[in-house]
Order: C-alpha cells, then structure tokens, then sequence
C-alpha cells in the first residue's frame, strides 16, 4: 500500500509538470540580474547603484530582521506583507539610479506611479534608500517596540553622517525628499490589498476530514481564512499553481488517506536527533518569521558573494519578496479550499491515539498545502534566478539562538529541507509538502513570465 501511495503522490505532482526551476527563462529575466552599464543621463543623475556597493541594502535588512524577531503580536503570515512592500519600496527608491531596469510601477497590481526625478540634477541613491527605509518600517510596523523605532532612527541618522562627509547638502536633501515620498506612496498603495479583510469572521466548514482547532491551544478562529482574497502582485501569479485535491477523506484502514495520516504517525515514533534538529530550525516563530528566514537568507548571499553590485541588491531584494508574497495567497487559497484535517486531530481520533501530540505545536489553519513548502520553493526559484542553480550556502540564521548552521548545495536543497522539516514536526502531510513545492515552483515560474525587470514589459 505504502507503494502505491508514493505512486499516487508522483502521479499527482506530474500532472502539474513543474520541475525544480522554470522550463524557459527570457533574455529580459536573465539581464534583469546584471549590473548595466552607465547612460550619459544617468550619470548626470548622480552615481549609478550599480556602481555603488550593498551596505545599505544589509543595514536595512538587518534592521527589518531585528524588527522581524523583536515585535510580537504578528503571525508568521502576517509577516509576509512588511517584508515584501519593503522589497519593492527599497527598490523603487534607488530605481531611477539603474540604467535599463523599469519600475515596477504598471507591472504589480494597481501600483501608483513613482514620484519623477529631475534628471538635470545630481541625487545619491543611498540617501534615498536610507530616507526610504527609515520611513516605510515605521510605517508598516506600527506596534513594533519604543527600543526598535529608536534603532531605525538612529540608523538613519548614523547613515546621513556618513554620506554628508562624501555629498553636498543639496544633494541629500533632494535624495532624501524622493525616497521618502516613495516611501508613502507603497505604504499609500499596501494599503488597499484587502488585509484588514483576511481575519473577517469566518464559519468553518464542519464534517468528516474538515480542520478543527488542534490541541494544545486549540485556537477556535482559524488563522488567515481570507488571505487568498489578497490582492496579488503579478497578474496570472496563480495560474495553472492549484494543486489537485487531497485523497478523498477515508477513515478505512490501507486507503490512501489513513496511509497519509499513518506515514505521519509512523516518522514521529522513530524521530532521529537529526529529523528533531530540522523540525526546530524552520519553526521560524519564534524566531526570524519565515519571511525574515527568507530575506536572512538573502542578505548571507550577499555578503557571502561580496556581492558590489547596489542595484542587483535592490533587484533581489524586490524579486524574492514578490515571489513569496504571492505564493502565500495561492497556498491559503489552496488551503480554504480544501479546509483539511490536521494530522494530530485524525491521529488522536481515527488512530486512537488520543495522548499523542506532534513534535511542534500545529498551526491554527487548515492542512493543505504546506506554507514553508510553497513559500520557500517560490524564494529558491527566485534566488536561482538571482545567484545560480547550482549555488552552495551555509544557513546561519539561528547562530543567535545556538542552533548549528545547516549547509546545502542549492537553493532548491532550502526549499526541500524546510519542506520535510514540517513531515518531521508531525503538522503536515508528506503529500501536502511535496505538492506544495510543486505550487511555489509554478507561482514563480509564472512570475518569471510576467514580470520584467529589464527590457519590455
């Protein structure tokens, strides 16, 4: 039986044909990931990013991280939305210092239009995206500590003592006025992407194989119920990424769905200090947040690559985000669809195993499909197309909490650890964990269609 549900779990993650990166790569997807050469025009403007190194893309990273791991009060999902409205602020502030590569705006869903620069006078980009920065997290973390809104500050200001010694006052001024009105016009357009909706009261579907608060809190309001409502970035982001529906519902001993549930009990009772090690290191709350793993994850490669190159930074930093970002309203799509049982609620019931609890506390959502799957497929897709497919990295984002560093040959090699770290912390399915990545690797495939950095949109 076991055979033939592995069978059955392949056969399905064919059907949608999406393998480990997109199928085609367009000439305007790969140069949007080079530094381009200075225009005339440009260089009137000041400095081009791509001749400008990535202090301030770390600094401000770091600084979103320390926010990330500090305030409370914010689910892991809510994470997502400062985390990717900063990627796209950061870039949009030093954009028109990158020759050849577009704005955003016209591309993402009801973006406004950037704020115009004057091209006969000189503006340097780190100022702005300093002035950007310092603006748009204050704004978009709005509960976040006294202690935090004080450290932005300073960072702010330690930054604008720096570039005062290299620019001329004029200068900074205007670079600081732009990057703060890009700041309130993202804000201004995050706004309306229908957030405030995706908590509304929701009745949750009840019968066989339906979620149900999970102990040991048994949260009673599921959490997101209307975040697939949100608006995407990418138009046609989703298409063709719904996975098929689940084994139907069986409570019958060797049907697929007890063998589903069962492979979950039967991995928590021969748990390895190496599968528990996993399990802890993508729990992310508390933590960094899954999206703060992500951007920690960037901001490694890029001081791991010394990496010069200011504008590929912004770039990065603006594509990964994107990517998550939409691929979580596919999932919680998928998982409202679908409203599944979660392994302990049928483990404690149907297997008659009523003391048994998973390694990790479960989710307050439904199953199906796992967000770490799809979410971190989506940022591996991204980061190969930024950094290679083939590139090694060291995680060492949980140095800070004595967790030893895990080391990987690929960007893809992420997304299937955080993938079966949730199989071995007894809250997901091995089959929503794998179909799951199917459906982050097709949302950024289809990003990768739509979305120009460079050339024509």
């Amino acid at each position: 039986m076991k055979k033939k549900l592995i069978f059955l779990y392949l056969l399905i993650a064919a059907t949608l044909s999406i393998p480990y990166g997109c199928k085609k790569e367009t000439d305007a997807s790969k140069s949007a990931l080079e530094s381009q050469p200075a225009t005339t025009e440009i260089l009137e403007r000041g400095t081009p990013a791509g001749q400008l190194n990535t202090e301030i893309a770390q600094k401000w990273m770091k600084m979103q991280l320390q926010i990330m791991r500090t305030t409370s009060g914010i689910s892991n999902l809510a994470f997502v939305r400062p985390y990717a409205y900063s990627g796209i602020a950061f870039y949009e502030s030093v954009k028109p210092g990158m020759p050849r590569y577009l704005s955003l705006s016209g591309q993402l869903n009801a973006m406004p239009p950037m704020p115009a620069v004057d091209v006969s006078l000189r503006y340097h980009w780190p100022s702005s995206a300093n002035a950007c920065m310092a603006s748009f997290l204050k704004k978009m973390y709005p509960t976040t500590s006294a202690a935090n809104v004080a450290s932005v500050d300073s960072l702010e200001s330690a930054m604008n003592t720096q570039y005062s010694l290299i620019e001329n006052a004029t200068t900074l001024a205007r670079s600081i006025t732009f990057g703060r009105d890009v700041a309130l016009l993202i804000f201004n357009w995050s706004e309306t992407d229908g957030y405030l909706l995706a908590n509304a009261p929701y009745v949750v579907p009840v019968g066989p194989g339906k979620w149900v608060p999970t102990p040991p809190a048994f949260a009673p309001a599921p959490l997101g119920p209307y975040w697939g409502n949100l608006r995407v970035m990418v138009t046609g982001s989703g298409d063709n990424a719904q996975p098929p529906p689940p084994p139907a519902y069986s409570t019958t001993p060797g049907s697929p769905f007890y063998e589903m549930v069962k492979n979950v009990y039967d991995v928590s009772l021969a748990l390895t200090q190496a599968q528990k090690d996993q399990a802890i290191y993508w729990k992310d709350i508390p933590g960094l947040s899954s999206p703060g793993h992500f951007l920690n994850i960037l901001e490694q490669v890029l001081e791991n690559d010394n990496t010069q190159h200011l504008d590929k930074a912004a770039a990065g930093y603006a594509l990964t985000c994107i990517n998550v970002y939409d691929a979580s309203i596919s999932t919680w799509q998928t998982k409202y669809a679908n409203n599944l049982i979660r392994p302990v609620s049928y483990i404690q019931t149907v297997l008659g195993h009523p003391t048994w609890l998973p390694y990790l506390g479960t989710p307050n959502h439904p199953e199906y499909t796992s967000a770490h799957a799809s979410l971190s497929a989506a940022n591996a897709n991204a980061l190969s197309r930024l950094f290679g497919k083939n590139h090694p990295f060291t995680d060492h984002s949980y140095d800070y909490l004595g967790f030893p560093s895990r080391s990987y040959s690929s960007f893809y090699a992420i997304a299937q650890d955080a993938a079966n770290s949730r199989v071995f912390a007894g809250i997901h399915y091995q089959a929503s964990c794998d179909l799951g990545l199917a459906q982050g690797y097709k949302v950024s495939c289809n990003i990768d269609k739509n979305l120009h950095l460079t050339g024509t949109p």
